[in-house]
């Protein structure tokens, strides 16, 4: 009996996809023995990429992961290209129902929200994906708000049954957001160089990449649409897309 369990554990450990977490304990890279990529976009009140975002994912026959609000799944605006996204195939999960800022900038284990909030903003995102014929066991990822969290906020997500997920640390692609007028802002063909510098450097096996599908109007240097470039270049290195 001991030695069928040994084997069987051993079985498990075989196939088990390799994975990586970062200090909070989110999952920031998946399948790192494959070159293999996750393409994630996360958003709340701006999504007005998703069109291209999707015609450039048919184009180059790929997959990828999108991360939605109750805020967004709510606009009846975005209502027709959320019910395609699902469609083509494409991971849809939940990424908070109102866009809470779960942990302090300052400090990042001091919680903002009280672990009842936290779950009751949960739920209520889940609910909304169920209103798109969601089935929430198929959708076992979570992308918290802002792309930012600490440890107690991924264990009590966690609890709720589904794994939190982050982009993969070390790579730039999510300062798309910032505008001109920030001190931090990066331009998308920084951002590109920076993602093909770390590519030569630690390559991509696993990583997940977030780009933002909307951003303020303020920023017209959209990363969303330098997609295509980025997708045919790394697909040149011998990496896959993947959804989740």
């Amino acid at each position: 009996m001991i030695r069928k369990l040994i084997i069987l554990s051993f079985l498990l450990m075989s196939v088990a996809p390799s994975s990586e977490k970062d200090s909070q304990g989110a999952t920031v890279r998946i399948n790192t023995d494959r070159k293999v990529i996750r393409l994630i976009f996360s958003a709340d009140e701006a999504f007005e990429g998703a069109s291209s975002i999707l015609r450039t994912l048919d184009r180059n026959h790929a997959k990828a992961s999108f991360f939605l609000t109750g805020n967004c799944l709510r606009e009846k605006k975005f209502k027709s290209i959320i019910q395609k996204i699902i469609r083509k195939g494409h991971y849809v999960g939940g990424h908070s129902d109102k866009h809470l800022l779960y942990a302090s900038w300052d400090d990042r284990q001091q919680s903002l929200v009280t672990p009842d909030s936290l779950r009751d903003d949960f739920r209520q995102n889940m609910a909304e994906l169920e209103k798109y014929g969601i089935e929430i066991s198929k959708v076992p990822y979570f992308l918290p708000p802002y792309e930012y969290y600490n440890k107690e906020s991924v264990r009590l997500i966690e609890s709720l049954g589904q794994t939190v997920i982050n982009y993969t640390p070390g790579l730039r692609t999510a300062a798309d957001y910032t505008t001109p007028d920030m001190p931090n802002y990066k331009s998308s063909q920084e951002l590109i160089d920076q993602l093909y510098a770390y590519e030569a450097e630690k390559g991509l096996n696993g990583s997940i990449i977030l780009i933002h599908p909307g951003t303020q109007d303020i920023r017209t240097d959209k990363l969303y649409l330098r997609l295509e470039e980025i997708i045919r270049y790394l697909k040149a290195k011998g990496y896959a897309f993947e959804r989740l």
